[in-house]
């Protein structure tokens, strides 16, 4: 797939493009998150914000840390320390599904689908406040059979939006991997979110589904919705991204729009180790030279003793 830088969003025009970069409409921000394990820094995130709105890329090496800054924020993983509000209110301690609940879901490098029900029943158990789940109501079926068929209305459109239709009846458990990932999505929306976090959407998936997901994150946008997405395939970063943040072992190193992430030499360092390609100063080569000199003739001379002692 080749893919065009596209247009910068008007937001970023007098964004600073460097880490914990203030933005004009943050619907997401994370103050002082910090998560270790044992000796191990996994996630050390000093300032984010995450403009509403707008589709950001969350890029970085393996084990920059990017999975677990998305279980903190969604509450599958409590923090060390630190602060995060969204949309105005604290989040910090709040449970995954008081989480979602609020308008911030997420979806997983492995789907979650439940592979023994119908496409349809997924869908259904998305949606969020259902009557008929409470104890007493869920014995009186009136109080509830109209909300119920409004909410699989929901999700029949959302089906045929993600050109699932077809599926409707079918286990969770037949569809290809990628169709997976596309109920995940839909399932998703059944929230009605305000934020959507994306764990490698593309993973997995078949190439001729690629294009056809790309175009569900845009239209997520396009409705208004806030899109965060992992992503290591940087064509598709390029080309439905308004804004990358790119984690280094858990710290956000850089920030920026997508045209000036790949040639930003923090972020060259991080994926291909610091000073890969960068031309030597005269006094670095004569050094590197001197070493050079200095380990041959060390080894030159542990040759001549060995020589010595077995000649004697």
């Amino acid at each position: 797939m080749t893919a065009e830088t596209p247009t910068r969003a008007a937001w970023t025009e007098g964004v600073a493009a460097e880490p914990g970069a203030a933005k004009p409409d943050p619907l997401l921000v994370a103050d002082g998150v910090h998560r270790s394990f044992g000796g191990l820094v996994a996630v050390d995130v000093d300032h984010l914000e995450v403009q509403r709105g707008a589709i950001t890329a969350l890029i970085g090496p393996n084990g920059a840390g990017k999975t677990t800054l998305f279980n903190l924020l969604t509450g599958f993983d409590k923090p060390n320390r630190g602060q995060w509000r969204f949309d105005g209110k604290e989040m910090a301690g709040m449970p995954a599904y008081k989480v979602a609940r609020a308008g911030m879901v997420r979806t997983f490098q492995l789907t979650k689908s439940l592979a023994l029900l119908t496409v349809l029943d997924n869908m259904k158990l998305g949606a969020t406040g259902q009557r008929g789940e409470r104890i007493l109501n869920g014995m009186f079926r009136p109080l509830w059979t109209r909300q119920e068929r409004e909410i699989e209305a929901r999700a029949e459109a959302l089906l045929e939006r993600f050109k699932l239709a077809h599926m409707r009846d079918e286990f969770a458990g037949s569809l290809s991997g990628g169709q997976r990932k596309l109920l995940e999505m839909a399932r998703a929306l059944m929230v009605q979110p305000k934020l959507v976090m994306l764990d490698e959407p593309m993973a997995g998936v078949n190439p001729a589904l690629t294009q056809s997901l790309l175009e569900h994150i845009k239209g997520l946008r396009a409705d208004g919705m806030t899109v965060i997405f992992v992503e290591h395939d940087m064509d598709v970063v390029y080309d439905i991204s308004d804004w990358v943040v790119v984690l280094g072992e858990g710290r956000v190193i850089a920030e920026g729009p997508p045209d000036s992430i790949g040639t930003n030499p923090v972020v060259i360092d991080a994926y291909l180790g610091r000073h890969h390609n960068a031309p030597r100063t005269q006094e670095e080569e004569e050094r590197q030279l001197a070493e050079a000199q200095a380990i041959i003739a060390s080894e030159e001379g542990d040759e001549d003793g060995g020589g010595g002692d077995v000649d004697g």
